[in-house]
């Protein structure tokens, strides 16, 4: 667990001096915008320097356990994490622009990350350390080619420099970011610094995307928009083995990467559909195998799985959907399928998920930067994962020890996010988990967080 020096660490951090603005961790997503004349069109910044810092408080109530395992979410149990993060960017030359993200990191998921598919803490990683640590998540460059059509702002923030784009064009980025900065994208649900923590809320649980132990890969991205249309298509570095620390060198493990994206208005409010496939390739052990393997020589079964991985491939596809309904409330629906009988190489556990959601700024109520959200989610897993699990195999997240008695994962998440200061915002957060690991012997647990968070 954190060191006793992160609440100290945390004041000092909140008393600097924040200038307000506006922040998105995310890489810019599409929309469409009003045209702008010459005359109107914005100065391309030269340069930016923005930053944030989030510190997250979660606690899981008591809940039943009649046994856990190596992954086993711990009743009674607590957890902090805090980020502090700089966004540098410069513009190269015209439409380029390069990003360096230097970031300071403290602190540990529930149980070190672990016992829930569905994570309830889109803040943590997968590893942690008691004592703040330096990393460097992101250093790309991002080239925008303008191909004509309606002009529109660009707005200055996080990893995007301010300026205008065309509807038309081409935008390549390449350097080490995160998958999910590009694909997958939903304006509801998909930064855990300001709306929803829920792993599989955030992005498709069943997008297994390339990614080091903290989220982040080195790969190149081509997008292409025209119109209401874009298509991206992307390739990364898988981790050299399942969940490590470090990248394959020389990309002999990778993922591949595509999207259809279609934005449209439906009673003049705006929505946006996605269809997200992937593809792993690397060295993943089949499941019915592992557990043949254990059957026949006694093998522990997460031993087994070491034995019987071959280079392979696992697939899937994801649906994304968000609707604005009226200029106060928006709807958000996630959905997606992956192969069951591989191992999870990077993400989550889950083969199959679906999830919807509202989300409802405070306008109503006299408070327009607040933010509620609500949302379910259902995480599965395919018959060979049960009976790996049940055999005593551990995933990515989960692992009780034994499976006797499977069935859906189910998550509610509901939160409120009070904008305490232009610059800085407060969120009390609440999750209800069903079934935690999919195991119908253990749970339901309520899991609650504060998170602070502010940003220049």
């Amino acid at each position: 667990m954190p060191c006793n020096s992160m609440g100290q660490t945390i004041i000092a951090i909140l008393g600097m001096a924040l200038v307000p603005s506006v922040f998105s961790q995310q890489l810019p997503a599409s929309s469409e915008a009003a045209d702008i004349s010459a005359s109107q069109e914005p100065a391309s910044e030269a340069y930016a320097v923005h930053g944030q810092t989030t510190f997250l408080e979660q606690l899981a109530s008591a809940f039943h356990a009649p046994y856990s395992g190596q992954n086993s979410l711990s009743p009674r149990h607590g957890a902090e994490t805090f980020d502090m993060t700089l966004f540098l960017g410069a513009r190269l030359w015209s439409g380029a622009e390069a990003w360096v993200n230097p970031e300071i990191d403290q602190g540990f998921g529930l149980d070190d990350t672990l016992g829930v598919a569905g994570f309830p803490s889109g803040t943590a990683y997968k590893v942690g350390r008691s004592h703040p640590y330096w990393r460097l998540p992101r250093l790309f460059i991002r080239q925008t080619f303008d191909l004509g059509g309606e002009r529109a702002p660009v707005e200055a923030t996080a990893n995007q420099l301010g300026g205008s784009q065309s509807a038309n064009r081409v935008v390549l980025t390449i350097g080490k970011f995160s998958a999910s900065d590009i694909f997958d994208t939903n304006g509801f649900a998909h930064d855990p610094r300001n709306d929803f923590l829920n792993w599989t809320a955030i992005d498709a649980g069943t997008w297994d995307y390339a990614a080091d132990s903290w989220g982040y890969t080195v790969g190149a991205v081509a997008e292409w928009y025209q119109g209401p249309w874009a298509l991206r298509a992307g390739v990364f570095d898988l981790s050299d083995v399942p969940n490590s620390e470090t990248l394959d060198p020389g990309f002999h493990e990778f993922q591949w990467n595509g999207e259809v994206e279609r934005r449209y208005k439906l009673m003049d409010m705006p929505g946006k559909l996605l269809v997200t496939v992937f593809d792993s390739r690397g060295r993943m052990g089949l499941l019915d195998q592992a557990v043949s393997l254990a059957q026949a020589t006694g093998l522990n079964a997460t031993t087994a799985l070491d034995d019987v991985r071959g280079y392979r491939s696992r697939a899937g596809v994801s649906f994304s959907w968000e609707q604005q309904l009226s200029l106060d409330l928006g709807v958000f629906a996630r959905a997606g399928k992956a192969g069951g009988n591989v191992e999870v190489y990077e993400f989550a556990d889950v083969d199959r998920t679906a999830a919807v959601g509202l989300s409802l700024n405070g306008k109503r109520w006299g408070r327009a930067e607040d933010t509620v959200g609500l949302a379910g989610i259902d995480n599965g897993i395919s018959a060979a994962r049960e009976q790996y699990l049940n055999a005593g195999g551990l995933g990515i997240l989960v692992g009780d020890g034994m499976l006797p008695h499977p069935g859906a994962e189910q998550i509610l998440e509901t939160y409120y996010r009070w904008a305490a200061l232009q610059w800085a915002q407060l969120t009390l957060d609440y999750q209800y988990v069903i079934n935690p690991a999919y195991n119908t012997d253990r749970g339901p647990v309520s899991i609650v967080a504060l998170r602070v968070h502010a940003q220049f």
